[in-house]
Order: C-alpha cells, then structure tokens, then sequence
C-alpha cells in the first residue's frame, strides 16, 4: 500500500509539473496586451501601425508568449523596463507574424540588454598562427546557448535616424538561422527544392555584395551582410523589414525567396519612398 501511494503520488506531482506551465501559459495569453504596452508598439514598431486588425492581433498574441517566456537581463547597471520588454518582443515577434505555429523562438530563454554598445573579448589567430587578444565592441549578439544579447540605445533607434539598421532583427534572424542546426545563411526551409532555389540567389546575391563592398559601391544592403552567409541573411532581414519596397525594386529575386520564407509582405505596411530623380550621368571635359 505504500509503494503505490508513492507511486500515486509520484503520477500526481509529474501531472501537476505537466499542467501547471500549460495553465499559465494559456492564462498568459488570453489576457490582453495592456493600453501602455500597445503603445509602446504603436510608438516603437514602426511596422505595426501599418498593419490590418488580424496581423496587429497576431503581433499581439506572439508578444505576449515572448513575454511570458523569456527572461530579460539588465547588464552593466540597466533596469528593465516594460517598454524595453515590449518593444524587443514586438521586433523580434515580426519574424515570427507569417508563421503557422504558436512557438517562439523554442531553444531561446534570456535576452540580455546593454544601456549601449558593449565590450566583448575576441582571440584572433593570424596567418601565422600568432594568437592576440582584442576587445571589441558590439551593438548584439546571438548566441547559441539560448541567449540574445542587445544594445537599448540601438534597439530604439529602429526606423529612426538609421534607416534599414534594426538591431533586434538582425540578431533574432540568427536565432532562426541557426535552427536549421548550423548558422549558415539557410534556415529551415523544409524541402530540397526550396534550399536550392535559397541558394542560388542568395548566393549570387552575397558575391555582389562582396564586390559593391570591395569597391565601396552602397545599395540597399548594408556591406556588414559581406561578412558572410549567416550575416547576409541577417542584413537581408533587415532590408525586407525596414526597406521593402527599395529591396524588392533592387534585389527582385531575393525579396521573393524572402517573402516565401517570412510569408508576409511588409510592403503592405508603409507606402513607397519617393522616387529619387534621375539626371543622368553627366561628365566633365578633357582639359
């Protein structure tokens, strides 16, 4: 009789660690996004405003998983607050609008937030093998331990004076690249044919950038996506959040791998910039 009370009660302690997240989370999300939080993603997700009632909700729900699951870390005397919660969860969650599923971001557990840029330590290894130590510094960082790190002073300068640069976007396209189980340039796809398309033109796609970057030549894409694979599509990102419409006028195939991947168009969300007038080239005589 007292083994299978233990056992009784072993069943009911394992239900109880079973049902409890589950209850909690479903409490969690069916509550609404307070009045101050959805202004704070009005005020600093440019792309919300922009959106229809379905996306906005689906933003929403989204923001409100991350919220209940992840676990914000200020670093170097920083004090979290709700709007810096927010606002991180509502670009990251943009990546997140055209999927099918209710997961978030599964491997990911902390977001750690710098007040600005931070230090991190680097070995290099020349040619000759010559090991030196440098610091660096740094706006984020993705980890693959389950970790994102970010700088507050660049996440809230997103669709600011910085056109097309967005911190959290660039390093939440990491943490989706990286569950194809190596960070490469190519997330989970889901079949043979789409990682070939995938390849082919972002791979032309990166060898123009290099030779733009090479020659100092500037587009819509910013010469750090050069790098290599994982950062081109880390740049990339960007681009089709923040500057759509030019990524999608200049880089025409790229934006449509982009849009079977993300499954959103964020083109809907903002009206096109102005063109910029074309004078022609206009050259100076041999003296």
């Amino acid at each position: 009789m007292e083994a299978l009370l233990t056992v009784s009660a072993l069943v009911a302690a394992g239900l109880l660690a079973w049902a409890i997240p589950r209850w909690r989370l479903r409490r969690a999300l069916s509550a609404p996004l307070p009045p101050a939080a959805l202004d704070t993603l009005a005020r600093n997700v440019e792309q919300y405003r922009g959106m229809d009632a379905a996306q906005r909700s689906r933003l929403e729900r989204l923001v409100r998983r991350f919220l209940h699951e992840k676990t914000f870390v200020g670093c170097a005397g920083l004090d979290i607050t709700d709007e810096m919660r927010v606002t991180i969860a509502g670009q990251a969650c943009l990546l997140l609008l055209g999927t099918k599923g209710e997961l978030v971001y599964p491997t990911l557990h902390s977001v750690l937030v710098y007040p600005g840029a931070f230090l991190v330590p680097r070995r290099q290894v020349d040619e000759a093998g010559v090991v030196s130590e440098e610091r660096q510094d740094l706006l984020g960082e993705s980890w693959g331990d389950g970790r994102v790190i970010l700088s507050w002073d660049h996440v809230r300068r997103a669709g600011g004076d910085d056109p097309g640069h967005n911190v959290v976007l660039h390093e939440f396209a990491h943490q989706l690249d990286s569950e194809s189980g190596s960070t490469n340039g190519a997330p989970y796809l889901g079949s043979a044919e789409r990682y070939r398309s995938w390849s082919e033109v972002l791979s032309r796609d990166f060898d123009a950038l290099r030779h733009d970057a090479w020659f100092g030549q500037q587009g819509v894409l910013d010469h750090y996506g050069a790098t290599n694979p994982a950062e081109f599509f880390a740049v990339a990102t960007e681009a089709f959040f923040e500057q759509p419409h030019r990524l999608a006028e200049r880089h025409t195939a790229l934006f449509k791998e982009f849009l079977k991947y993300y499954r959103v168009d964020p083109r809907a969300w903002s009206a096109p910039p102005a063109p910029v007038p074309d004078y022609g080239m206009v050259y100076g005589q041999w003296q």
